[in-house]
């Protein structure tokens, strides 16, 4: 893969095909984090919608481990955004051009601990808090406040509800009979392809990192993150160099 190209995903200068290209790239990293993480703690970290509703399930039960075990993950999703948004932002004010590069980096870092170190992490983990959990959350939030600043919240990349939802409509348009031909086009419902098409390969990214991320662990363990933290090293290299 060029340089070039790698310096670009990662550029402060953004355009539609930068951001396309680094959401199909991280679209599939979060899959497999989210789909082999589950095979780890048997719980899905990507999304904090479930985790939400599950804590409000076990408060009304009155199930006190669960709830701060969830408590707990939601804390650490936010952590990672919070994280993510400080790097942005400093290197940002010191005009660096590696300013998304950093997070990455360590979005990478962290992904190789959880593949050296996962193991050792779910052996210390407390009965109350899974800490391979914790660190999985922790990853997640920093990823999706990345591509959030990069593409102005345009792209989200660790959830698929918002993603769905738009490929979902824009099908209804494709599929609406407008019935006169002669209607202004600013009145005719219409589809717009591009947009489907960009919603539809996000998606597309993400089920096919969920399946090798399903299969990777499976087989090698918390050692087939390895592979996922060098695609991230790889995104990050350019602008890093330049920055050094």
């Amino acid at each position: 893969m060029p340089l070039r190209y790698l310096r670009e995903l990662t550029a402060p200068e953004r355009n539609k095909r930068n951001n396309f290209h680094l959401g199909i790239a991280l679209c599939f990293v979060a899959g497999a984090t989210n789909a082999g993480g589950f095979l780890a703690v048997g719980q899905y970290t990507s999304h904090m919608t479930g985790i939400l509703s599950g804590l409000a399930d076990n408060w009304v039960l009155g199930n006190s481990t669960l709830i701060l075990a969830a408590m707990a993950s939601i804390l650490m999703f936010m952590a990672g955004a919070i994280t993510s948004t400080l790097l942005i932002n400093w290197a940002r004010r010191r005009g660096s051009r590696s300013l998304y590069a950093e997070p990455l980096m360590l979005e990478a870092l962290l992904l190789l601990c959880f593949g050296l170190l996962g193991g050792q992490l779910d052996s210390h983990s407390s009965k109350l808090i899974s800490l391979t959990m914790l660190l999985l959350c922790f990853i997640m939030g920093l990823q999706n406040a990345i591509i959030t600043k990069i593409s102005k919240a345009v792209i989200r990349t660790t959830h698929l509800t918002g993603l769905i939802t738009d490929i979902s409509i824009e099908l209804g348009r494709l599929f609406y009979w407008n019935r006169n031909p002669d209607t202004p086009d600013h009145i005719k419902v219409l589809c717009d392809r591009k947009h489907l098409k960009v919603q539809s390969s996000l998606v597309m990214a993400f089920f096919c990192g969920a399946v090798l991320g399903a299969y990777g662990f499976s087989h090698l363990g918390f050692s087939s993150t390895i592979i996922l933290a060098l695609i991230l090293a790889l995104l990050s290299i350019g602008p890093l160099i330049d920055h050094f």
